[in-house]
């Protein structure tokens, strides 16, 4: 499955700042997040109600698209209209502005403004696996020294500069620019054997390692084998564009082999306002590879490697794109001295072969189905195909598997059979398909 890139560039018609983000305490404060493929969620309170936003240093305000059937009061609203990444033209919105927003219980913004989407296409919480809100970014980090440990799964706030200053010392330290309220570094790509000085983004809402724009840098060339492929999704529509691997990516003395790199159409592009001398962006494969620490102010930021860092950089094989269909209640035989905690469950029936140590529950477990496979990969050849329900996974009820699960087991070795079992028109298919990686790096041959 390729997971849909949220990387969102929003234009907003006389949009103002905003006081931002306060710590309401002394010296610091922790806020836990899940990640799931390489992206961060973080718990968002908005007038006193709980959500779920993904953290996105690539847009400059705060969008919420989905209330997943809670009830929020936005205050002072009034329509507007902007754009973003991808094929369309104009979406039809609300600003709604002096909201309480909080994240964890100390970081409060009593004054912020929320873009609310009217299109209900737009909701990434079937192609993630959680429920997502919306997606906050600039205001979150433009007051305070940010730092994301992807290891731990938490945010550091930093308040006072004595204790930011003593974190800071055992890290590398590089310049950013925050132009358009989104940072961008300098970092050098090598596409085959010669390193070019280019202007990326600094993108934590693009789960891929690197995008680069093709229409925007001279005598660009497709590095062999590279696929046509669907990239992800934006506020105008999807995002098309090839896939391959450069030679490396160069972080100052950090350097990165054989990323894999997604380059979108100039269709996908058309419509998006770019910094001067942007070439593309580094994304969350590349920075969950760090400790990272984001100071908008001091227009710097300090990177310290994790144990991830020499992770290769591993791609779908399979060519399936999967899809969250929500939960449905599962009838299971359980033990009933080791029932987990966290499932809802509803007593149902006792066995009368053994009613001391087992019963029959229903349990709420979650539904997957294929939301696309891609020309001549894998799945097709298995003969896989869109909207199939999945039952199982290489012999694992799908109901027991998270999203993220599945991604792994779709990133296995090269050669690697996965009997995938699905319901079609009311029939039971057994199939499967071979990985193989579309994309393997060869070294460039004149």
């Amino acid at each position: 499955m390729k997971f849909v890139q949220l990387f969102f560039i929003l234009l907003f018609v006389g949009a103002k700042s905003q006081t931002g983000f306060q710590l309401n305490t002394p010296g610091k404060t922790v806020i836990p997040f899940q990640l799931i493929n390489n992206l961060i969620f973080i718990p968002v309170n908005i007038n006193g109600v709980d959500l779920t936003f993904l953290l996105d240093t690539g847009v400059a305000e705060t969008i919420l698209f989905s209330l997943d059937n809670k009830q929020v009061n936005f205050n002072e609203v009034e329509k507007i209209k902007f754009s973003g990444l991808g094929e369309d033209i104009d979406i039809e919105g609300l600003k709604s502005v002096n909201n309480n927003v909080s994240v964890g219980k100390n970081f409060v913004d009593k004054t912020h403004t929320i873009y609310i989407i009217l299109d209900e296409g737009i909701n990434i919480s079937s192609h993630v696996g959680i429920p997502v809100n919306g997606i906050i970014g600039y205001h979150f980090f433009k007051n305070h020294p940010v730092q994301i440990d992807y290891i731990k799964k938490k945010i550091t706030i930093y308040n006072t500069s004595a204790d930011f200053e003593k974190k800071k010392k055992r890290f590398e330290e590089f310049p950013i620019s925050v132009e358009l309220n989104k940072p961008y570094l300098q970092a050098d790509v090598e596409m085959t054997n010669e390193k070019k000085p280019s202007k990326l983004l600094l993108d934590l809402g693009n789960s891929d390692a690197i995008w680069l724009f093709p229409s925007l840098i001279k005598n660009f060339v497709y590095n062999r084998p590279n696929i046509d492929d669907f990239l992800g999704r934006g506020f105008n529509g999807d995002i098309f564009g090839k896939r391959s691997r450069i030679h490396a990516l160069y972080l100052g003395k950090f350097r990165f082999e054989k990323p894999l790199t997604a380059m979108p159409d100039e269709y996908s592009i058309q419509h998006l306002t770019l910094v001067k001398d942007r070439k593309g962006s580094v994304g969350s494969d590349i920075l969950r590879r760090f400790l990272v620490i984001f100071d908008y102010n001091d227009q710097k930021i300090y990177l310290k490697k994790n144990k991830d860092f020499d992770d290769p950089f591993i791609f779908n094989k399979s060519g399936l794109d999967i899809k969250h269909d929500g939960m449905m209640w599962e009838q299971d035989l359980v033990n009933v001295e080791t029932k987990k905690k966290e499932s809802v469950e509803i007593e149902v029936y006792n066995s009368t072969r053994d009613t001391d140590r087992f019963q029959y529950k229903f349990v709420l477990k979650p539904q997957y189905s294929i939301a696309g496979c891609r020309k001549d990969s894998p799945c097709e050849k298995g003969g896989l195909k869109k909207d199939d329900k999945i039952i199982s996974i290489k012999g694992k009820k799908a109901g027991d598997l998270t999203l993220d699960s599945i991604y792994k087991i779709l990133k296995e070795k090269d050669g690697t059979y996965v009997e995938i079992v699905v319901e079609r028109n009311n029939q039971k298919l057994e199939l499967g398909l071979y990985l193989e990686d579309p994309i393997p790096y060869q070294e460039h041959q004149n």
